[in-house]
């Protein structure tokens, strides 16, 4: 892609975020999902392949289709309301019909279809974009309605969504796919406790995106698409293999390490509100997940030495672990330490 073109699609992408993150009126933040959307469009497309157009095309008609429904969500509360203002979405049947377009907009289920047919079909450097940055629009605007969501839809989303992340999740060997999946299980835990504590959802929202910006820079640094280039990964790297290790049980939320926090406190915060059967289920759905995060870190830990390993060692690019893995990475799995300030 042409500088002048990255130049102008990353401003795209940036200025549509933030104008959706400060806006307070429907029609703005419709405008700013657009913008957002046609921007990083040129940049799943970018590869002169089918799969990428395949993956742009997909994008563009769920996100579409996403927007239309906001659009005619918001439009329906004015009608009732005579209000555009975001946070007084107050009527039942606009609220009703907002929370699967902003879940479609993210990638929830059930409307998570694309998510991993799109990640499939991009680059590692995308595919980092459409799981995190991309995000932060439609989860803002949920938290800017919140206090109208209603709870049982939010609770069923948020439980589906980890259920249908922990089962596909299993049946991958591609790492985008694998990703794609691990993100609809994370988002399941934001969407439960949007609901509930929304400070908390946003709490673990940020934590996820901090865990998986390093894991995919260190997966564009080592070129690991799938499984079994992770079982070369020591040989090629042990510094990253350890890393990526790490990640991936912080990921699986196992403590001491950093993605362990919001769960426990999403658990605490259900349980106190008498939904224990709740929390249970979510903490049972969860091992489905914990399957893929350790089997990828068995292959990644396997062909440590003395062990050699049991395939074909694929040509490499030399590791270049960017400023911004090295600075992340220490957040990302050891910020425990501010557990017990969260919960006084």
């Amino acid at each position: 892609m042409p500088p002048l073109a990255l130049l102008m699609t990353i401003l795209g992408i940036t200025l549509s975020t933030l104008m959706v993150t400060s806006a307070n009126h429907w029609l703005t933040a419709w405008l700013g999902l657009e913008l957002n959307m046609i921007s990083i469009i040129p940049m799943i497309a970018k590869q002169k392949h089918l799969r990428s157009t395949e993956a742009a095309t997909k994008y563009f008609l769920t996100q579409a289709t996403a927007s239309a429904l906001l659009l005619f969500s918001s439009t329906l509360n004015v009608w009732q309301t005579g209000s555009w203002d975001i946070t007084q979405l107050d009527n039942k049947i606009p609220m009703t019909l907002m929370i699967p377009a902003l879940t479609m907009k993210m990638g929830a289920a059930p409307t998570h279809f694309w998510l991993p047919e799109v990640l499939q079909g991009s680059t590692l450097t995308t595919a980092l974009l459409i799981t995190t940055w991309q995000k932060i629009a439609p989860i803002t605007l949920l938290y800017m309605i919140s206090n109208h969501t209603q709870s049982n839809i939010m609770l069923f989303i948020g439980l589906l969504s980890i259920l249908i992340g922990g089962w596909g999740g299993m049946n991958q060997t591609q790492l985008r796919k694998m990703m794609a999946y691990s993100s609809i299980a994370h988002l399941g835990w934001t969407i439960t406790a949007m609901s509930i504590v929304p400070n908390i959802a946003l709490l673990n929202i940020i934590i996820y995106m901090t865990m998986s910006t390093p894991f995919f820079l260190l997966l564009t640094a080592t070129t690991s698409k799938t499984l079994l280039t992770t079982t070369t990964q020591w040989a090629h790297s042990p510094a990253a293999a350890i890393i990526m290790t790490m990640l991936l049980l912080s990921m699986a939320s196992l403590p001491p390490l950093t993605g362990f926090t919001p769960k426990l406190l999403i658990l605490n915060n259900l349980t106190m509100h008498k939904l224990a059967t709740m929390a249970t289920m979510m903490a049972l759905l969860s091992l489905l997940s914990l399957v893929f995060y350790l089997r990828t870190t068995y292959l990644l830990t396997s062909t440590i030495p003395p062990t050699t390993a049991q395939s074909t060692t694929l040509w490499r690019l030399k590791p270049n672990h960017t400023p911004i893995t090295t600075t992340l990475t220490p957040i990302a799995l050891f910020n425990i330490t501010i557990l017990p300030n969260l919960l006084m």
